[in-house]
């Protein structure tokens, strides 16, 4: 039998007292899941389409709400969770990637899936799957394994974070009741298209007929695309101009203010009524780790900012919450970032830099992140390489200032693994 409990420390949740037959099933089972990361990221619709009339899906009455955007779209997503289960509600939650334990991205408001219930899910998919050409990729499988756990859990309402930009992504296979776009800016360029609005396109592309869509003030030219793409579709388009004010929020920052703001009016506009009671429970009891997260009274910052946009609203945030004071950094980013420009958003708030490798196929050697700052900005910025995120934390700590852990959220996960003792549960992957 699986037990949580929640640990203040961290904000994660803790998971005991599971048999160790299970774990071992799990670890067999996500060995064959991460292994299709072998397969890419194939954005498309027909083979996810395909997965889910092999299995019967979705759930019929089912309803969903929809977040896609570059930033800002798991708080979201956490918050509405949070708001719903205070309404009790018990939703539904799919969100990526995860920080410690796969787990982490399939879950309701009473529980993570448990490795038994992941176990069977997974090997359901391979038995369905075997011979595909082209095979399911890696998220399509861990999408499918969701909504099949929300179905065998008959929720009613469930949240689907898009994992990378929307019109071609998974999750797109489900019609909402209502559709959220959070703050788009430059990220997956490879992959999503080298301007604002082509990648602003590609987000838009949740945008159903006749489905109301949610989004807030975003740069000109990304909403012209989402402004246009709304009339075209016949979608009712609600426009968030104020962040959302009295009431205390439980993730920090100005721009959480917005995040929450996007959340109510989500919900609204689904037709949820927003109580007092609700809104006052539901804003300040969210738990999303790894945002802005400070542990040990404050001397420790965890944020998952891994591009230039997010970079920008964590010196602000920090700015915010300790005006005057620098940081010593400790860094990590993967390939496909822009990782310079993250560095140069962060400058301004560096007392030193701490490069360190993480467990990632993607991560860049802090070899080359060091050579690129002092590219940038000469060899009198303060750094150093480690080889691993404990001797980073150590070196770091000798400094007076506060200590930064930013650039990746697997960066982030695995230092929280560390700081828990739970190293050795950490499960990295490439998405």
């Amino acid at each position: 039998m699986q037990k949580t409990s929640h640990d203040a420390g961290t904000g994660c949740v803790s998971i005991c007292a599971v048999p160790e037959t299970d774990h071992q099933q799990e670890k067999a089972a996500l060995d064959w899941l991460y292994n299709t990361q072998l397969f890419g990221v194939k954005l498309g619709l027909e083979n996810m389409r395909k997965l889910l009339g092999e299995l019967d899906l979705p759930r019929p009455g089912q309803k969903f709400i929809h977040i896609a955007g570059t930033n800002g779209k798991g708080s979201v997503s956490a918050f509405i969770h949070s708001l719903l289960k205070a309404a009790k509600v018990n939703a539904g939650l799919f969100t990526s990637p995860h920080l410690i334990n796969f787990r982490e991205r399939i879950k309701d408001a009473e529980r993570m899936i448990t490795p038994a219930e992941l176990s069977a899910l997974i090997e359901q998919l391979r038995q369905k799957c075997q011979g595909w050409e082209p095979h399911p990729t890696f998220f399509e499988l861990a999408f499918a394994a969701a909504m099949n756990w929300f179905k065998q859990r008959e929720r009613d309402w469930v949240i689907l974070e898009t994992g990378m930009g929307g019109r071609l992504d998974a999750t797109n296979t489900m019609t909402p009741a209502v559709s959220v776009i959070t703050s788009i800016s430059f990220d997956h360029q490879n992959m999503l298209g080298n301007t604002l609005k082509e990648i602003a396109s590609e987000k838009a592309g949740i945008i159903k007929p006749g489905v109301p869509i949610v989004t807030l003030r975003q740069r000109p030219d990304v909403m012209q695309v989402l402004t246009q793409t709304a009339r075209e579709r016949g979608a009712p388009l609600t426009i968030v101009t104020t962040p959302h004010r009295g009431y205390q929020l439980g993730l920090y920052g100005q721009h959480q203010m917005w995040n929450a703001a996007l959340a109510v009016t989500a919900l609204k506009v689904a037709g949820f009524k927003m109580t007092d009671h609700i809104l006052r429970d539901g804003l300040l009891k969210v738990d999303w780790p790894a945002r802005f997260q400070r542990l040990e009274s404050g001397r420790l910052i965890i944020d998952g900012a891994h591009n230039p946009d997010a970079a920008e609203t964590l010196v602000r945030t920090w700015h915010q919450a300790f005006p005057g004071e620098k940081a010593s950094i400790i860094f990590g980013g993967v390939t496909s970032k822009d990782l310079i420009t993250t560095m140069r958003a962060l400058q301004p708030i560096a007392a030193r830099w701490h490069f360190a490798t993480f467990q990632s196929p993607r991560a860049v050697p802090p070899e080359q992140l060091k050579e690129a700052m002092n590219t940038t900005f000469g060899s009198t910025v303060k750094c150093e390489v480690h080889a691993d995120i404990a001797s980073a934390l150590v070196a770091a700590k000798k400094s007076p200032e506060r200590v930064l852990v930013v650039g990746s959220l697997y960066l982030a996960g695995e230092m929280l693994a560390h700081l828990r003792g739970e190293s050795a549960q950490f499960q990295s992957s490439a998405q």
